[in-house]
């Protein structure tokens, strides 16, 4: 008796099954997992980090901006790879990257080798935070996708809430700050694996080009702009000649990269001609004005409830979960609302109304607010967060082309992250010059003088500080926390505008546009390796 032939699989019909797709998924979200824990374990760290290691309040930037930097200028290009080989290897090789560059963070000596692992990390972060949405946007239409956005809220959840707590429990554990660099390299391990068990997608190979030139161009314009925000008013005045040299400098060759981006690259790292969409570029514009606010202020909160509330690593990665809380309820819900009703432009727009609402709430914050509505207003903004970030994403992927799948979702988080590398690196300098200040005129009016007591750049032990300084510094760092949530609300209000007129365009049923999963030329990962 003749058998029937075997059912085909995913990779040779095209289309996968909900069992398949969560199985691929497992190991895309260990791999988002282990890219989120990278910053949300070592958040809590980091003021115990910089204090150990000597380092100063534009070093504690630096250690954060480094990893930004890096993972902003990568993003498009590890997009663009996607078009070209293997999704899954690449996955792994950013896999491979993120656990080597914690390995060096985890054993630095000092604050420049530690920044300059991070900078290594954020090259495999990069490829995790561009690989995962289109692998993702490959196997599941934008109808569908709301059905699996629970599990992406509630892994972003996990790592956002376990990250502080687990490495606040670390700093304060015989293991010490070091142990928060290591945490994420069994996750990473094993993600890879699961991957290479579970994710067979087919490939297509198509003639791509990659545009170093105007990625090299785009990297070196804001990285000039980004030392020179770190820098200003520390090393140099902001009205000086170095300034001058600096913006011009800058200027000049981000205008080259959109040269080469426009006229020269045949495969542009960012292509302009996406923009022609209204709905991508309104949705790029937000995704830069979010990533300022929400990178540039949140970034510094750990820091808030350290030095100026008093806390341990693990009671300030504690007051996290009234942020996470807040964006997992919302993310989960607005999910599963939109693939049961197609609409999903009202959520973007109250998640945006509840944004600025959350950031105009912490600017009232200061070194003597109630922790209760501290927490209050953190959980505004998570759950405007929840249902603002992945929306933003997949308004742009449900309008891009089948060809420009990758380049369209990797240039929504390569805006956000120079949103965010931006926002980080300009507040930090502002959040050090505001603390400086305050300090300066405090110990003045104490009769200290401000150099005799150690130069107030640095960031403290307060233990070893007297107790009218200590107090001194606890309300200048919490005036100035919340002032950087009050010059976060102006790109707040500009993401808002930019959703009130992005066009609500029906969410496609099928992924019969996005490329990868219909092509006949498409040949299985593993014998394409």
């Amino acid at each position: 008796m003749t058998q029937a032939p075997p059912a085909p699989t995913a990779a040779q019909s095209g289309e996968m099954t909900h069992r398949e797709i969560l199985e691929a998924l497992s190991g895309l979200l260990l791999a988002m997992f282990v890219a989120m824990l990278s910053s949300t374990v070592v958040s809590n760290a980091l003021p115990r980090i910089v204090t150990d290691l000597e380092g100063s309040q534009s070093g504690y930037t630096w250690v954060v901006v480094a990893t930004l930097l890096t993972m902003t200028a990568t993003t498009p290009i590890w997009g663009k790879l996607a078009d070209l080989f293997s999704k899954k290897m690449l996955v792994q090789v950013a896999l491979v990257i993120f656990a080597i560059g914690s390995l060096i963070a985890g054993l630095a000596p000092n604050m420049e080798v530690l920044i300059g692992a991070r900078a290594f990390q954020g090259l495999g972060v990069g490829g995790l935070t561009a690989l995962v949405q289109v692998v993702i946007a490959s196997m599941v239409s934008p109808r569908e996708r709301g059905r699996y956005s629970g599990y992406i809220g509630a892994v972003f959840a996990t790592a956002t809430v376990s990250g502080p707590l687990l490495g606040g429990l670390i700093v304060d554990s015989p293991l010490g700050w070091r142990g928060c660099f290591y945490v994420g390299i069994p996750v990473a391990l094993l993600a890879f694996v699961v991957l290479q068990l579970k994710l067979h997608l087919p490939v297509v190979r198509r003639d791509v080009k990659i545009d170093y030139t105007g990625a090299t161009l785009i990297v070196a314009g804001v990285s000039i702009l980004l030392i020179w925000v770190s820098l200003a008013g520390d090393q140099f005045a902001w009205a000086s000649a170095t300034t001058a040299v600096m913006l011009v400098a800058a200027a000049v060759v981000i205008a080259a990269a959109l040269y080469v981006e426009a006229k020269v690259a045949s495969e542009p790292v960012v292509p302009l001609r996406l923009f022609r969409d209204r709905t991508t570029s309104l949705a790029t514009l937000a995704s830069v004005m979010i990533g300022v606010a929400m990178f540039g202020s949140t970034v510094y909160l750990s820091q808030y409830f350290q030095m100026s509330r008093g806390m341990s690593p693990t009671h300030a990665g504690l007051m996290s979960i009234c942020m996470v809380g807040g964006l997992l309820v919302s993310s989960i819900v607005s999910g599963k609302v939109i693939t049961a009703t197609g609409l999903w432009k009202r959520w973007l727009v109250g998640g945006s109304v509840l944004v600025v609402a959350g950031f105009a709430l912490l600017a009232t914050i200061d070194a003597d607010t109630s922790l209760a509505v501290v927490g209050l207003f953190m959980a505004v903004l998570g759950v405007g967060m929840g249902a603002t970030m992945q929306n933003l994403v997949l308004a742009v992927q449900n309008n891009a082309k089948a060809a420009d799948l990758g380049a369209a979702s990797s240039v929504v988080a390569f805006f956000r992250s120079i949103g965010g590398t931006v926002g980080v690196s300009a507040l930090g300098a502002l959040l050090a010059h505001q603390v400086s200040d305050h300090m300066a005129s405090g110990l003045r009016r104490l009769g200290v003088d401000p150099g005799a007591a150690g130069g107030s750049g640095s960031i403290p032990d307060l233990d070893q500080l007297p107790a009218p300084i200590r107090s001194l510094y606890e309300q200048s760092f919490g005036d100035a926390t919340g002032h950087l949530f009050m010059v976060s609300v102006p790109f707040a209000v500009v993401a808002l505008l930019c959703v009130l007129f992005i066009k609500e365009v029906p969410l496609r049923t099928s992924t019969a546009d996005v490329p990868d999963t219909k092509a006949p030329e498409a040949t299985d990962e593993l014998s394409a390796r």
